[in-house]
Formats: structure tokens, C-alpha cells, sequence
């Protein structure tokens, strides 16, 4: 299994909204960058990823599952254009700021604090582990 992050503006896409989708999930849309689609491309049924609120909050709050391996976005006609659908598992007992990922030398390398633009990046085993402790949440 592989581990990601998602990151969406909570005013556009929230946590709660991908919670209501239920186990149908929701196609992980509108994704205009190359390396963060090649991302997607990798993703595989049963995958585990992060959900970040980004903007104000900069948190990491939920954790979900990727239920539909990539495939056109719905919301274009552009064929270059893939996503990845994604369904919501658990909330994060306590939210992970940034400030708190940042601050934590052993997340120094993780991606959301080198290219902490990108809208879908990789999370290694470890961060994973690490995040989710300080989240207070189970990492399986």
C-alpha cells in the first residue's frame, strides 16, 4: 500500500463534504498539474492518503482510501486530464497543522514542506506513521 495527500480549500471541497459522499467516495477532480495527475496515474485500489485543508486551516484532518483508480476527469474534455476517486475512512482525532508538520525535524524531507503547493503528493511510510501519531488517529 502507498500513502498520499490530498490537499483542498475546505471553502471548495471540505472534509465534511467528503464524508457526506459516503463509501461512493468522489472523484478527486480538477487537478491541473502534471506531477500531481503522474501521482494519481500511480495510486492504487486500497491506498491510504491524507486529506488537507488547506488555506487558513493548514491541517491535516481525515484519512481516506482511494476506491477508483484513475481514470478522465469528469470535468473536462482534455484526455490528458486523469483522477483518482477517494472516500473518506476516519477524522483525524486532533488535527495536524502544518505549523506542527514543519516544526518537526523528522517531517523535514516530507513533500507538503518541500512542494507545499502541490495538490496530490506522496507520503512515505514513515511520515505516514508519524503524522497520524500526532494526530492522535490509528495508522491503519
Amino acid at each position: 500500500m502507498a500513502y498520499w495527500l490530498f490537499k483542498s480549500e475546505p471553502s471548495t471541497w471540505s472534509w465534511q463534504n467528503q464524508i457526506d459522499k459516503g463509501d461512493a467516495g468522489e472523484e478527486w477532480d480538477g487537478v491541473r498539474n502534471y506531477q500531481a495527475r503522474n501521482f494519481m496515474r500511480q495510486m492504487k485500489l486500497g491506498d491510504r492518503g491524507f486529506f488537507y485543508h488547506s488555506q487558513k486551516e493548514k491541517s491535516v484532518v481525515g484519512i481516506v482510501e482511494v476506491c477508483a483508480e484513475a481514470h478522465p476527469d469528469s470535468t473536462t474534455d482534455d484526455d490528458r486530464w486523469e483522477c483518482v476517486d477517494i472516500r473518506a475512512l476516519r477524522s483525524f482525532k486532533k488535527p495536524v497543522l502544518l505549523a506542527q508538520i514543519k516544526s518537526d525535524p523528522r517531517l523535514s524531507e516530507m513533500a507538503l514542506v518541500k512542494s507545499s503547493r502541490l495538490s496530490v503528493q506522496p507520503v512515505t511510510d514513515e511520515e505516514w506513521r508519524i503524522v497520524c501519531a500526532l494526530g492522535e488517529t490509528d495508522a491503519d
